[in-house]
Order: structure tokens, then sequence, then C-alpha cells
């Protein structure tokens, strides 16, 4: 079964950057397309940003537009979160999902996808 897993979570100060990885766990995300969520504490689970598998095509959340950039290697084993220009209210657990939509770019809805990782942790201070 595909299992994503994530790394690349911590502290760090408003302004500043990190990178969120990730993987299969083993396998390739071939015909999966990927996403990131985020939820902060009493908050709802909200869409982040989608790699789709066929085109490569991107969506974002207006809230990170500009700030973030999702990417996926020519392997196919690994999607990336680059975060950039961190703010406080970035502050969340960090969650990977994959579906097995590998066409559509608009799937925003986390009930639309199907496998998910444990989550990483982002903490962004003032």
């Amino acid at each position: 079964q595909m299992q994503p897993v994530e790394s690349g979570g911590g502290l760090v100060q408003a302004g500043g950057s990190l990178r969120l990885s990730c993987a299969a766990a083993g396998r390739t995300f071939r015909g999966y397309s990927t996403g990131w969520f985020r939820q902060a504490p009493g908050k709802e689970r909200e869409f982040v940003a989608r790699i789709t598998w066929v085109a490569g095509n991107t969506a974002y959340a207006d809230s990170v537009k500009g700030r973030f950039t999702i990417s996926r290697n020519s392997a196919g084993n690994t999607v990336d979160l680059q975060m950039d220009s961190l703010k406080p209210e970035d502050t969340a657990v960090y969650y990977c999902a994959a579906d097995r939509d590998g066409v559509t770019l608009g799937v925003t809805s986390k009930d639309e996808y199907d496998y998910w990782g444990q989550g990483t942790q982002v903490t962004v201070s003032s």
C-alpha cells in the first residue's frame, strides 16, 4: 500500500525557509498526484499545495502562493515543499497525502486523498 513519509519539519524564525520532503516508502509516486495539507491547533486540516503526476501541474492555497513551491524529483519517489518567507501563521503540522487521480489538478478536499503520512511539525517564531 502507498505510504507517504514526511521529513524536514522544525523551528524557524519568521522570514526564514524550510524544505519538507515526502517519500513514497520504498516505491514511487507513479500514477499518484500528491498534496500537502496543514493543521494548526484548533483548526481544520487545510489544503496547501498539489502536484499532479501526469503533467506536473501545481496548485496552491491563496495563503501560500508566491512563498511555497511544490516539486517532485525525476525518479518520482520524492515530493518536496519548499517554504520561503515563512510567517508565524504557517505554524502547523504538515501532512503529505497521495491520491490515485494522476490527472486532475483542482483537488483540495482532504476527503479526496487516499493515503496520508503521519505529519511533521513546522513552527515559525515571530
